[in-house]
């Protein structure tokens, strides 16, 4: 099939683009990478009389620390994620859940502003950014606003975005000592969406407690979700005493809504998502203890 016809444009600031959002409004979609928009198009799962190509505008691409964190341009390509040794030093697991998305042709097109605002429940950086806690920054006719990733995903292919508001960048909080980070997914084949996966940052005190602890799941609902209960149950422990399985289970607990479809039923997610979370919160927790 071929995408019913639209209007292109190509403006060369994040007004221009905020502009042309509210003027179109629902009838106007942003394309970046168009990874994820462009089979959607193709397919007319989504139809759109705009699209507002953003690949010219100055400011959303690159990486910049300040003030403890780490400012990543919403048009950003994953490639240069990958690529980058800041990000690799001062982000390290928005660094590690690259190579998982995908293949790299689609990493080379692909955004970081693009897949975080597609919001696909299954995908590495949404579960990234709840893990650490990330600050999403947008732009509208109204003016700027900063939105923790916390709130950000509100639903199945949905965020708290405004028809009229552009993602411009993301705020990661740089790496502290005695952290850990680690990312795990299982999927079908390499490159496909993961059927679960999870996503830990740990911060352990010098008594090798558990200071501080996000965990991230992805594939096991309609949304991205904090597996809070178990990151509930680890705070101020100390690491010795807790079971990586103990952990990956307290994180199935709560789960509601686990999906169910063709490449797994939602006991089998929740299985393979506790299993997830044992491997990668003994990875991380390692690390945070030695280095």
């Amino acid at each position: 099939m071929k995408p019913s016809s639209f209007t292109y444009h190509a403006p060369d600031s994040a007004e221009e683009v905020v502009s042309l959002l509210a003027d179109y409004g629902e009838d106007a979609k942003v394309i970046a990478g168009g990874q994820s928009l462009v089979p959607m198009l193709a397919l007319r799962l989504a139809v759109f009389g705009h699209l507002v190509d953003v690949r010219r505008v100055a400011g959303l691409r690159g990486a910049a620390r300040f003030n403890g964190s780490v400012r990543v341009g919403a048009a950003t390509t994953q490639a240069a994620v990958g690529n980058d040794a800041e990000i690799a030093a001062a982000v390290p697991l928005l660094a590690r859940a690259t190579p998982l998305i995908g293949h790299f042709q689609i990493r080379n097109r692909g955004t970081i502003g693009g897949s975080l605002a597609h919001a696909d429940a299954a995908a590495e950086y949404p579960a990234v950014a709840l893990a650490l806690d990330a600050r999403l920054e947008t732009l509208s006719p109204r003016g700027a606003r900063t939105i923790p990733a916390g709130e950000f995903f509100t639903g199945v292919w949905t965020t708290a975005l405004a028809a009229d508001e552009l993602l411009t960048g993301v705020a990661f909080p740089a790496r502290r000592e005695r952290t850990g980070f680690a990312i795990e997914e299982f999927a079908r084949r390499r490159g496909d969406f993961a059927i679960a996966g999870a996503a830990v940052a740990v911060e352990v005190d010098a008594g090798q407690r558990v200071r501080s602890g996000g965990i991230a799941l992805f594939g096991l609902g309609p949304t991205p979700l904090r597996a809070a209960a178990a990151e509930a149950a680890v705070a101020g422990s100390a690491v010795a005493d807790l079971a990586a399985e103990e952990v990956g289970d307290a994180a199935m607990e709560a789960l509601e809504s686990v999906p169910s479809d063709l490449h797994a039923d939602a006991g089998y997610r929740k299985r393979v998502g506790a299993a997830m979370v044992a491997a990668a919160w003994r990875r991380a927790t390692q690390e945070a203890i030695n280095g």
